[in-house]
């Protein structure tokens, strides 16, 4: 009986000792990644505001073929929802909204996620003409984990995960513009 108190005792500890912890661990994230693309601003912009397009280049909407899919609204229009539900687990169900268009410029959306977590995570590209036919793409992504789930953010890294599939999917993106 006395060994289970000690263990009690210490997996209390260190429980406390972890929320302690994230009391002081940061709770935002932002991760961004870019392209150069061989064609004009326009073109560009025109193509990555119209979020049914991402189904090409998305390596999250790619997952899952038989995913479940809705729209709301006019595609490329502030407003547009388009809303998904997999049964793939780390992908799960949720929607993304666009929020704002400066045009020729930013496109910004905002997720939200309802499984296999609630989140509402933020996302965005940029265009730039680095010149008449190079144009800078930039997509991003940024979000907030709340206590005490940001002791997440010590055990792995926002950056890395996301980054890849941001590196991939523009890569992709340069791709099918460039034929």
């Amino acid at each position: 009986m006395k060994t289970l108190k000690r263990i009690l005792l210490v997996l209390l500890a260190l429980v406390a000792i972890l929320l302690l912890i994230a009391l002081f661990v940061k709770k935002d994230y932002a991760v961004e990644r870019e392209i150069t693309i061989n064609k004009p601003v326009n073109e560009v912009f025109d193509y990555i505001k119209l979020l049914k397009n991402q189904d090409n280049y998305s390596v999250w909407n790619r997952k899952d073929p038989a995913m479940k899919r809705e729209y709301i609204g006019t595609d490329g229009t502030v407003g547009f929802v388009t809303s998904w539900d997999r049964e793939i687990s780390d992908v799960g169900k949720g929607a993304q909204e666009i929020k704002k268009i400066t045009e020729k410029e930013r496109i910004d959306m905002e997720l939200r996620f309802e499984k296999p977590f609630k989140a509402t995570d933020y996302a965005y590209f940029v265009t730039e003409p680095k010149d008449s036919t190079h144009t800078n793409v930039k997509w991003g992504f940024y979000g907030k984990m709340n206590y005490p789930m940001n002791l997440m953010l010590l055990c792995f890294s926002m950056d890395e995960m996301l980054g890849k599939d941001l590196n991939h999917g523009l890569t992709d993106l340069k791709s099918i513009l460039e034929k």
